[in-house]
This record gives C-alpha cells, sequence and structure tokens, in this order.
C-alpha cells in the first residue's frame, strides 16, 4: 500500500440543488440537481477534460451521482458510490428550518452552535461523527487508487475533510468556503496530506 498518491485527488462539491426559502437543513435528504446545478456539473466537465482522472468516487446521494455522471461524460470510467461519504445525517433536523428545530426542540439550537464539533440531534450525527465514518475512507481510497482521482462530496463532508487534513478545529468548519460545483486539490505525500487549493473554479448561475 502506497503512501503517496500518482496524482492529485480533486474534490469537489456537487451542483446546485433546491434553494429552500427560508433555508432548511439538508442533510441526507436525497435531492437532485437544479437545472442551475446541471450546469454548473457541464462547465466542470470543460474543467476536467483534459485531466485523466482513473477513477470517479461519490457519496451516495443522488445530487453527486449527478454531478459526477456529468462530469464524466462521455469518458469510459468508473463512478463508484461510497456510503462513507454521504452528507452528514441531521437526524430529526432534516428538512426544517431554524425556527421550526427552535419550537420543537427548545434549546438543542444553542447547544449546537456551542459545540459544533460534537453536537448530535436526535437520531443523527455530530460533525465529529461524520470526521470519523469519512476521513479513513477517503484516506484508504487515496492510498489504493493511482491518481489523478475525482471525488464528489458534499460540502459538510468536504470542510470536515478539509479540517482534519489541515489540523484545524472543527468548531471552525463553516470558516471554509465550499461553493457548489467548487474544486479542491489534494495530494497525499509520504502519509502527509497537503491541501493545495480550495473552493476554487467554483461556478456561479442565476436559477
Amino acid at each position: 500500500m502506497s503512501a503517496k498518491t500518482d496524482g492529485p485527488i480533486y474534490l469537489i462539491r456537487h451542483g446546485q440543488i433546491e434553494q429552500f426559502r427560508p433555508r432548511r437543513f439538508v442533510g441526507q435528504l436525497d435531492l437532485p440537481l437544479t437545472d442551475a446545478g446541471k450546469i454548473q456539473a457541464r462547465v466542470m466537465r470543460d474543467f476536467f477534460k483534459d485531466i485523466k482522472l482513473s477513477r470517479i468516487f461519490t457519496s451516495p446521494l443522488h445530487r453527486t451521482l449527478q454531478t459526477a455522471e456529468i462530469v464524466a461524460g462521455n469518458r469510459t470510467i468508473d463512478i463508484t458510490p461510497v456510503p462513507e461519504l454521504a452528507e452528514i445525517n441531521l437526524g430529526d433536523w432534516e428538512g426544517l428550518t431554524v425556527d421550526e428545530v427552535r419550537r420543537r426542540f427548545p434549546g438543542e439550537y444553542e447547544k449546537r452552535g456551542e459545540d459544533l464539533a460534537h453536537y448530535r440531534p436526535q437520531g443523527g450525527e455530530s460533525f465529529a461523527d461524520l470526521a470519523q465514518r469519512s476521513l479513513p475512507v477517503f484516506t484508504r481510497l487515496a492510498r489504493e487508487n493511482a491518481g489523478p482521482l475525482l471525488v464528489v462530496a458534499h460540502a459538510g463532508v468536504n470542510r470536515v475533510l478539509l479540517s482534519q487534513m489541515q489540523q484545524l478545529p472543527l468548531q471552525e468548519l463553516f470558516l471554509i468556503p465550499q461553493d457548489y460545483c467548487c474544486v479542491n486539490i489534494i495530494t497525499l505525500d509520504n502519509g502527509c496530506w497537503q491541501v493545495e487549493d480550495i473552493n476554487s473554479r467554483s461556478v456561479v448561475v442565476q436559477s
């Protein structure tokens, strides 16, 4: 097992999904891409057209699979869903607005803010839980597969991975920007992660 990838790992976020007003908690709700999200993915396809990707890994959620399929285009390349790359499970908070959470679970939203890393909504996960399930698998994929690799995941997953790779506290993970269809470039060298770029190449599409 190698401790060094043969090429970079491109970690991207999926394209745009439905924009709820007011905003709602979306973790593992299985929402598809919007038309704007599909356009963003096509722009990413153009970005990757001259990069000889060896493998594509995704979350099992539909929005990441859609993004990966559009980016892959006509290439003959394996697209492999990886359950551990699914977005954070928000349990009973899924699909609720902040006001709804505050009404149904008094005091819980404030507890989350006090300990963002470890707070676990009923039936769901904490960001520390997410780190424990996603980083070991991401590391294994990097070690066992020759690059360049493309990994299509989610804002929460990406932020957790990037935080851990840079030894940043999970309490500050929302300081890491992750726009729809942004690109993060990562390498693994002698067992050490190197984050080369964060949130680049993101595409804003008016929907």
